[in-house]
């Protein structure tokens, strides 16, 4: 089985990371700060003003390390990537069936429901742990209408219906998040806004979805599937279509569940963010160093995956999901077997 191997997180500006042998060296005013084997990671995320040498992303390149080069805020720019990995009569296969409205459909519809679903665990679990009945009581009535909402995504019979339902489910589970939420006077969520975010609660959902969206690109690709064609997310140049698609059955518990206890715990508030002349409200620098360290410390976390029977880190799931996915696709399994958080 795949090991879970660690993301390096580059946030000093100024930073130089270069080949030190077998090892990457990551160089702050000319001197070497930290230095890791490759061997023990998975991806580079360098945020702002962060170089890198020619020798170590071919290095990276070849022992299949992904580096991502983002903005201060998180937004990517570019990606180093070695050649595909796979069999390339996968891909084919992919193509084949994303291009089938049969298929995309039922593999649509498996993602939708354990999205709808793990949203409902999310808001039950925040619902036993409520201490104020008008929370509890608003957590468990959109717990049920997500409930119905499974119910009629299982029964679609087209694509357009069956993302008109998953949008539904999105707008009824946002609408409950301020109730995840013990302080009301604080950080809380005006409605759903991304680009860009218009909250800090949006500012913080938005950093580590992006952050996801890494993890499950370098799954999708290191599989050997092609991650930007995807089946419930339209094929659009430049979207990792595929990879927003395995991204909506762990947002719920990866992401939303870990910026609430950010947010309970008081372990971020006001002051952690700023706001851009545009009117955005982005992390301050400090706040994004803390908020990546427990990210990273939130996917060794381990939890029993229900479908292999095996308690596995966090931050393999997303690995096992595309390798089951990719086992659908080749027909190994009759159908893809989505992650349901219990």
């Amino acid at each position: 089985m795949k090991q879970h191997l660690n993301t390096l997180y580059v946030t000093t500006q100024g930073a130089y990371l270069a080949k030190d042998g077998a090892a990457i060296a990551v160089r702050i005013e000319k001197k070497v700060r930290l230095r890791l084997p490759l061997h023990n990671l998975d991806g580079i995320v360098c945020f702002g003003r962060v170089a890198a040498s020619p020798s170590l992303m071919a290095a990276c390149a070849e022992a299949g390390v992904s580096i991502s080069f983002m903005s201060m805020y998180g937004k990517l720019q570019a990606r180093v990537l070695g050649f595909t990995s796979g069999n390339v009569l996968l891909r084919r296969q992919q193509y084949r069936m994303s291009d089938s409205p049969e298929s995309s459909l039922a593999i649509a519809r498996s993602i939708v429901l354990a999205k709808i679903a793990n949203c409902r665990t999310t808001l039950l679990r925040s619902a036993r742990d409520a201490k104020d009945p008008s929370k509890e009581e608003i957590l468990r009535d959109a717990a049920q209408r997500l409930k119905s909402s499974l119910h009629q995504a299982n029964t679609v019979s087209n694509m357009d219906a069956l993302r008109g339902m998953e949008g539904e489910a999105a707008s009824t589970y946002f609408s409950a998040f301020n109730a995840m939420l013990v302080d009301d006077h604080s950080l809380q969520l005006s409605g759903r806004s991304r680009r860009p975010p218009q909250d800090p609660v949006n500012a913080l959902l938005s950093f580590l979805y992006v952050m996801l969206s890494h993890d499950v690109r370098s799954a999708c690709e290191s599989t050997g599937l092609d991650s930007q064609v995807g089946f419930l997310h339209r094929d659009r140049p430049g979207r990792p279509s595929l990879a927003l698609d395995l991204m909506e059955e762990f947002r719920p518990v990866l992401v939303d569940r870990f910026v609430v206890t950010l947010i309970n715990r008081k372990q971020i508030g006001l002051v952690d963010f700023e706001t851009q002349p545009s009117g955005g409200i982005i992390l301050k620098d400090n706040a994004r160093r803390e908020i990546l360290k427990g990210w990273q410390e939130r996917k060794q976390e381990t939890m029993r995956h229900e479908f292999l029977g095996e308690s596995v880190s966090l931050g393999l799931f997303v690995h096992l999901q595309a390798r089951l996915l990719a086992r659908h696709i080749r027909g190994d399994l009759d159908a893809y077997p989505p992650c349901f958080w219990k």
